[in-house]
């Protein structure tokens, strides 16, 4: 992917072998800003880096002390801003075209721990039952404790074929459990589809890249194909979807709703933190010089009835989208609460192949809701039997985030656990058995079929 010049936005946190969701994007260079240097506080800086270069027990170079008080800096404002050297700097842009090495976890730091906000689909933590809210105290042999976010994320990446042991503290586990995890080349795929039965198609998003605008309109016009006509209706799965590319997320937006309608808008201290981003191809294309991959899509996907599937797992541009169609009342959403990250870091090179990720802007819905450290509440409120309480219970979201911004903007709505739109949870007689909980989009998959009888039920009304 090409790096443009000046920065770029990225809409989730750091990534153990995995992406790091981010819209690389041309700014306009900032004015300095004439404010006074505070004197006292550079007066004692300069007299910790002399005393730390005098007196410490071993000899530290300049280069070690200036990135730790960069790293200091920036991981003290809030979860998600951070120092990117070289490595780092490198899986952030390799990471958006949906192929890197490593485990395949979501992660942030907690208390000095390393959090995991979700286990991405098909991946190798994953498949071993890594968990959202699992507390990573030990990386082979050495403990956690005391790393940065950043040399704990370079512990779990290595060579693809290779083992680490995560040493992990899980609720309700009397003890730590040890996991082993063999690295991999991890290639997300960013779209799935298929036709679930004559005139109901099913999409999923695991992530947002640089290509899921587009994979999307080809598995539309697949399924739209496959059906041998218009669709009756379709359920858009971001269950799990941490986010991405902020211009995946107008782009898969702009495919269900009326030209330049507005998506999403950010608001921020600087003119290159606010901007507008509505349903057409200069936002979703961002001037990369692709073709408008969504002009060829028939109209009828313009106002097939569309059902969302989100939960606690989907982040970022995944709340971008399920805020933009329930706002426009384009979709239904169903689910459970989102993670609710509602801001927008600007990735800042340095010049060295390193850069910086700062915390620029919040993002909000069209109709100027804030979902930061909320979340996007579903209109209909359906949980997984095999997993219900736990999305509440145990799941991590923003706001568990150490350090978290607030919402600015409040609302009177309560979240789905003490103030639901729409009870929609059924009656499930208890399993003293384990339940498992079904893969998505499988035949088993309570919520996807929750969602379809809600599609045919609308189909019927729609005939009377």
């Amino acid at each position: 992917m090409r790096i443009l010049e000046k920065a770029g936005l990225v809409s989730l946190g750091l990534v153990a072998g995995v992406s790091i969701s981010l819209h690389f994007a041309a700014m306009a260079d900032k004015e300095t800003l004439a404010t006074p240097l505070p004197i006292e506080e550079l007066r004692a800086f300069s007299e910790v880096f002399r005393r730390i270069k005098s007196d410490y027990v071993e000899p530290v170079t300049d280069k070690k002390l200036i990135n730790e008080a960069i790293n200091g800096m920036l991981s003290g404002l809030d979860p998600h801003s951070a120092y990117l050297d070289t490595e780092a700097f490198k899986e952030l842009q390799v990471g958006t075209q949906g192929e890197f090495g490593g485990l395949g976890i979501e992660v942030s730091m907690e208390d000095g721990l390393v959090k995991v906000i979700s286990p991405i689909e098909d991946t190798p933590a994953y498949h071993a039952g890594i968990k959202s809210g699992d507390l990573i105290v030990k990386l082979d042999d050495t403990l956690v404790k005391g790393l940065t976010l950043n040399d704990a994320v370079k512990r779990m990446r290595g060579k693809p074929g290779s083992k680490i042991v995560l040493t992990i503290i899980r609720k309700d586990e009397p003890k730590p459990l040890t996991i082993t995890l063999v690295r991999a080349i991890i290639k997300v795929q960013s779209v799935k589809s298929k036709l679930l039965e004559s005139g109901y198609g099913f999409i999923r998003i695991t992530q947002f890249q640089e290509h899921t605008g587009e994979n999307l309109a080809t598995a539309l016009e697949t399924i739209i194909k496959q059906n041998q006509g218009p669709l009756k209706g379709l359920v858009l799965d971001l269950r799990n979807d941490p986010g991405g590319l902020l211009t995946g997320a107008v782009g898969v937006s702009a495919a269900f709703l009326a030209k330049d309608a507005l998506v999403v808008y950010t608001e921020g201290r600087t003119e290159d933190a606010k901007m507008h981003l509505t349903a057409s191809p200069d936002n979703y294309l961002r001037g990369n010089g692709k073709s408008d991959y969504l002009k060829n899509l028939p109209d009828s996907v313009k106002s097939v009835p569309l059902v969302v599937l989100v939960n606690g797992g989907s982040a970022s541009a995944s709340e971008i989208v399920a805020g933009a169609l329930q706002d426009h009342k384009r979709a239904v959403i169903m689910g459970t609460q989102t993670f609710g990250k509602g801001s927008v870091q600007t990735v800042l090179p340095l010049g060295n192949n390193t850069a910086i990720k700062l915390t620029t802007a919040r993002y909000y819905t069209p109709g100027g809701r804030s979902i930061q450290a909320k979340g996007i509440v579903p209109d209909i409120l359906v949980e997984d039997p095999a997993t219900a309480g736990q999305d509440s219970t145990f799941r991590l979201r923003e706001v568990d985030l150490n350090k978290h911004l607030i919402n600015d903007k409040p609302s009177n709505e309560k979240p789905d656990d003490t103030g639901k739109k729409t009870p929609a949870t059924p009656n499930i007689k208890e399993d003293t058995t384990k339940s498992v909980p079904a893969e998505f989009g499988a035949k088993n998959d309570y919520q996807l079929n929750q969602a379809l009888n809600l599609l045919k039920g609308m189909q019927i009304l729609q005939g009377k």
